[in-house]
């Protein structure tokens, strides 16, 4: 389906354009982009191109993808950077750890080599040797049952969409800093990682994908805490038994 006429008033008006303004930098005639607009007449070659550069847009975007409600479709197609990484004496990558105090100035330092030199490193067993790993450390307690300290190992992403949804995943972002989430991924849609806390005191929200720096699956983690055995929900059979108990306790006492 084309959607050329309703992307082009959508992005325009967006961009906070009047249809003049709009036809002066694109070369054409006021009257011309109110029928592009309104679709009585399509633009030509170089028109679409000077449209499609102007608003950052694809080309075959700017025609087939309704823009206004499905959000940006090619938002985080490209690799996100090139990684710094750390190597030993036989040219074979650390797992670099990321602690809870290393944390702000990872995000100042992660492209630097003498900064990743200095973190520590080690390595860990049974891990794919085709991927690249990061740990972090947890702060805080909404991805309980995991405690505070518990470093979370994860592979490297270099796209966005390879983000599978409701997988955990530590985001290294602009303004949040350093996240472990599980998460969603509305990148085709909306531009946008939805992150959720395990914690359901936690509200949900979202990160727009411009925002992300590093992406990192969680693939395992190290802990000192052992978790709890998760009790049995008690039923109404249980209940009954602790209440006639509880009396036949009181008998006794009053008995005595």
């Amino acid at each position: 389906m084309n959607h050329l006429s309703s992307n082009i008033r959508f992005l325009r008006k967006k961009a906070g354009l009047t249809q003049g303004q709009l036809a002066e930098k694109i070369g054409v005639q006021r009257s011309m982009i109110s029928a592009y607009e309104d679709g009585r007449s399509d633009p030509k070659l170089a028109s679409l191109e000077i449209m499609a550069a102007l608003f950052k847009v694809g080309a075959d975007e700017l025609l087939f993808w309704d823009i206004e409600c499905n959000g940006r479709k090619y938002l985080q197609q490209e690799a996100l950077k090139i990684l710094t990484v750390t190597l030993d004496g036989k040219e074979e990558e650390w797992i670099s750890m990321v602690g809870e105090k290393a944390a702000a100035g990872y995000l100042n330092g992660y492209a630097d080599p003498e900064y990743m030199e200095n973190l520590p490193n080690f390595r860990l067993p049974n891990l794919s040797k085709n991927n690249t790993y990061r740990a972090f450390e947890l702060s805080g307690d909404s991805m309980l049952p995991l405690q505070p300290g518990t470093l979370i190992i994860g592979a490297y992403l270099e796209h966005g969409t390879q983000i599978k949804n409701g997988k955990t995943y530590v985001l290294v972002t602009k303004n949040e800093g350093i996240v472990y989430k599980r998460v969603f991924n509305y990148i085709a849609e909306h531009g946008k990682l939805f992150a959720v806390s395990d914690n359901d005191r936690y509200k949900p929200y979202d990160i727009p994908i411009q925002e992300v720096l590093e992406i990192w699956e969680a693939r395992a983690f190290v802990s000192t805490h052992f978790p709890d055995p998760t009790p049995e929900p008690l039923t109404l059979d249980d209940l009954g038994t602790m209440i006639r108990e509880l009396k036949a306790d009181i008998q006794k006492i009053s008995g005595n």
